[in-house]
């Protein structure tokens, strides 16, 4: 089948433009070789379609074993998934992502994937760093189970811009107020987006610091301590409904050669307990010089610290429920603050259809579109358009220029990755891959009856181009409703596992 990149219309008979392209692709000769490829990549919501060729030669003869070509197929192209983690962008491949996020997460906490088994021995905790107050939000508080006021404040009680400054509220989970500022005019945005871009320096820090204060509490140089013991790390990031980063962390504490070693007995949940929050008390870091006046950064006054067990208890959390916790927020983006999740473009040079900030990049001369911020169409909370605006207005100062504040409008600012790991925390999401790669590649060996991967006797030769992405209308519909059965066949042979 052809992909389709030009607009479609209404037929004559004014039948939907979806009902006529979907009638086209079921009834394609190639269809089922075409649902056979969205199945392959578990129903990717933007394929990537490569044209191209590849050969299994003998290195000694040059005979080719096995070839491989696109122009054998019906639409002369090969499908492959896109690899995007973010479930708002395609379902499908954020799905393999917060698996693999997972294996990767529980490895470091109960073995596996090359980590001892013995690693569940070691001091881990769970600990969650947050954002200061750039001003009060509207909440939902409950105690033992009801639903208390947002902000109880004196009703006749105003800020300076003549705004109440509480809410008698009791919000519903839902409510789109949730997460928006009491008074938006005193909201400190140019801090909330200056302490955004900076988070990962705080978090870098932190790690920084909290090896400084185990060493301490040790009564050990940091050199020694450093022979003895290392701290291991793994961190997702999660937006808040105010638009700022939480950092999930785990940190645990291993023998100088990491999770194949225990650590001395000092180095307990204790030692660990007791130096996580003086060290982040002490981490700050200071904007940029500007006019506008200087920020010292830090984290937020909530610290929440939970030791990680074997089984859940009521005072620590289970391996999986952490690895779980974890690899669900992999997966999110800044999306669930209320913003958009794609970068900001100019609609006039390569917009490609997307919601712009601007009218007008600079590169849009003769276009007859005027430069200036366009906000109002985006369909984002009023709160993350005045982070977007505050982010589009910092980045244009030259001091604030190396945060690239605009090229991370999109994200209110937050530059960093959203889940990381320290090297000897585990294994890695690549040789994740790589070890389904191999075993595809092995299955498509045997099935041609070809010698086995890694032979020397052969060699795999390529040539691919990218030739498009994504689908037309109809094919979109028969995509999700593929990735639908994938999805429903991976949870029922993982309920069997767990049975």
């Amino acid at each position: 089948m052809n992909h389709k990149e030009e607009p479609q219309h209404h037929t004559t008979d004014q039948q939907p433009e979806w009902l006529v392209d979907l009638a086209r692709v079921i009834n394609d000769p190639g269809y089922g070789r075409w649902q056979a490829m969205v199945t392959a990549t578990g129903g990717c919501a933007h394929p990537v379609h490569l044209a191209g060729e590849s050969l299994i030669v003998n290195a000694t003869s040059g005979e080719v074993l096995h070839s491989y070509r696109t122009t054998d197929e019906p639409s002369g192209r090969l499908l492959v998934a896109c690899g995007n983690r973010r479930a708002s962008v395609c379902p499908a491949c954020s799905e393999v992502y917060r698996a693999d996020t997972f294996q990767l997460i529980r490895a470091g906490l109960s073995g596996g994937k090359g980590v001892p088994q013995e690693v569940s021995a070691h001091p881990r905790a769970f600990v969650t760093l947050t954002a200061p107050s750039f001003g009060p939000v509207h909440t939902r508080r409950e105690k033992n189970g009801t639903v208390r006021a947002c902000r109880p404040r004196n009703r006749d009680k105003v800020c300076e811009h003549g705004r109440p400054v509480g809410c008698h509220a009791r919000h519903e989970p839902g409510d789109e107020r949730l997460g928006q500022p009491i008074s938006g005019d005193c909201y400190d945005y140019v801090g909330a987006v200056l302490w955004q871009a900076h988070a990962g320096a705080l978090w870098h820090r932190f790690t920084l610091e909290v090896r400084r204060t185990l060493a301490s509490e040790a009564g050990l140089s940091r050199r020694e301590f450093a022979k003895r013991v290392r701290v291991s790390f793994a961190k997702v990031a999660e937006y808040q409904r105010r638009g700022l980063v939480h950092f999930h962390a785990i940190v645990r504490l291993d023998g100088p050669g990491g999770g194949s070693e225990i650590p001395p007995d000092w180095a307990d949940h204790d030692l660990l307990s007791r130096a996580i929050p003086p060290a982040v008390r002490r981490v700050t870091v200071a904007s940029p010089p500007s006019d506008l006046g200087r920020w010292d950064l830090a984290w937020g006054d909530q610290l929440d610290i939970r030791p990680i067990l074997l089984d859940q208890s009521a005072d620590g959390l289970s391996e999986r429920a952490v690895a779980g916790y974890i690899a669900k927020y992999a997966t999110k983006g800044a999306e669930a603050s209320g913003t958009v999740d794609h970068r900001l473009s100019c609609p006039a040079c390569g917009g490609r259809g997307r919601l712009s900030l601007m009218a007008s990049c600079g590169r849009c001369h003769g276009t007859g579109l005027k430069p200036g911020l366009h906000l109002d169409a985006l369909p984002v909370t009023e709160h993350a358009r005045r982070m977007i605006r505050t982010c589009w207005e910092l980045g244009a100062r030259r001091e604030f220029h190396g945060l690239r504040l605009r090229s991370w409008a999109h994200t209110l600012g937050f530059r960093g990755h959203f889940s990381t790991k320290s090297r000897r925390y585990s294994t890695t999401l690549g040789d994740l891959r790589q070890v389904r790669t191999t075993h595809r590649a092995t299955e498509a060996r045997e099935r041609h009856g070809l010698p086995p991967l890694g032979d020397e006797t052969t060699l795999v030769l390529g040539h691919w181009r990218f030739a498009g992405s994504g689908y037309s209308p109809g094919e979109a519909i028969m995509a999700e409703h593929i990735r639908q059965k994938v999805a429903t066949a991976r949870k029922i042979a993982t309920e069997r596992e767990d049975g």
